[in-house]
């Protein structure tokens, strides 16, 4: 993994900031979709395909490629936005999300989209396919990494917790997990919900290594996965604490917009907040 510059990490800013402006079109034209949990987690995905991750758009089913299994299949309009921006795909196709026959549906389905590794919406499901693909992997003395993507709502389920213990058993060093710590779910808050405090030993207990990180940091999403690399006899959990719809004000920690899409109106208004910081990253880094 290259080192994080300045230079770079300013990059990496215009192009997080370049995939929500993606999503917020995406939704605005599907006139359904999920907003929050892309939003907060276009840093990280932006990261991964941009600065973290081995793979080549070009040749999406290239052997040695590292793999990202989304778990939380809802957000996906974060993933394919990072995919198209990445060159797997036509930007312009992204307008296409939801529509009868478009490659990209409500939730991603492997085979239908390059760079979709697994079928994802039953939530839960994601990191018992993460830790069994990294099984196998060792067993076949491959070198490339899985990251399993997860929603913190998700760790109500548990199947979850099966996977964790198994994966925990097997010591699978290249496998690292990545959980949305935004606090929401469909129905409110995680905490009032099915609390899931304190998040951090159960998964040490379960003998993963655990770290917190702001999810919206990119040399924190960067030393994170550098030091979870480093743990090679157990599997690794990065809990990136995450603002839900992060960048457009009126989204910014409401769990309400967990579930829907923006009106045209507050697309409207969403795309002048984006642009607008677009503007001050410029600045700021000049």
């Amino acid at each position: 993994m290259a080192y994080l510059t300045p230079d770079k990490i300013q990059l990496l800013e215009h192009q997080a900031n370049e995939v929500r402006q993606s999503i917020i079109g995406m939704l605005v034209e599907a006139k359904s979709g999920h907003s929050a949990g892309p939003l907060g987690m276009a840093d990280i995905f932006t990261a991964f395909y941009f600065h973290i991750l081995k793979h080549d758009p070009h040749n999406p089913d290239w052997e040695e490629r590292d793999r990202i299994i989304l778990s939380n299949g809802h957000i996906c309009p974060v993933q394919y936005a990072a995919l198209a921006h990445a060159g797997y795909f036509p930007i312009e196709e992204l307008k296409t999300l939801r529509k009868l026959g478009t490659r990209l549906q409500g939730h991603p389905h492997r085979g239908t989209l390059p760079g979709i590794e697994t079928t994802s919406g039953p939530l839960g499901s994601g990191l018992s396919q993460a830790a069994g693909m990294a099984y196998a992997t060792r067993m076949d003395g491959g070198k490339h990494w899985f990251y399993c993507v997860m929603g913190d709502g998700e760790l109500n389920a548990g199947n979850v917790w099966e996977a964790a213990m198994w994966a925990g058993k097997y010591k699978l060093g290249r496998l690292i997990g990545i959980i949305d710590r935004n606090n929401i779910q469909i129905n409110g808050f995680t905490e009032d919900v099915m609390p899931l405090e304190p998040l951090r030993e159960k998964w040490e207990s379960f003998g993963w290594h655990v770290q917190e990180i702001d999810g919206h940091n990119f040399e924190d999403i960067v030393n994170a996965v550098e030091q979870a690399k480093a743990v090679f006899n157990k599997p690794s959990m990065i809990i990136a604490h995450t603002i839900p719809g992060k960048g457009v004000s009126f989204m910014e920690y409401d769990y309400k917009w967990h579930g829907i899409p923006p009106k045209p109106d507050e697309a409207k208004k969403a795309l002048e907040e984006l642009r607008t910081l677009a503007g001050k990253i410029q600045s700021e880094h000049q």
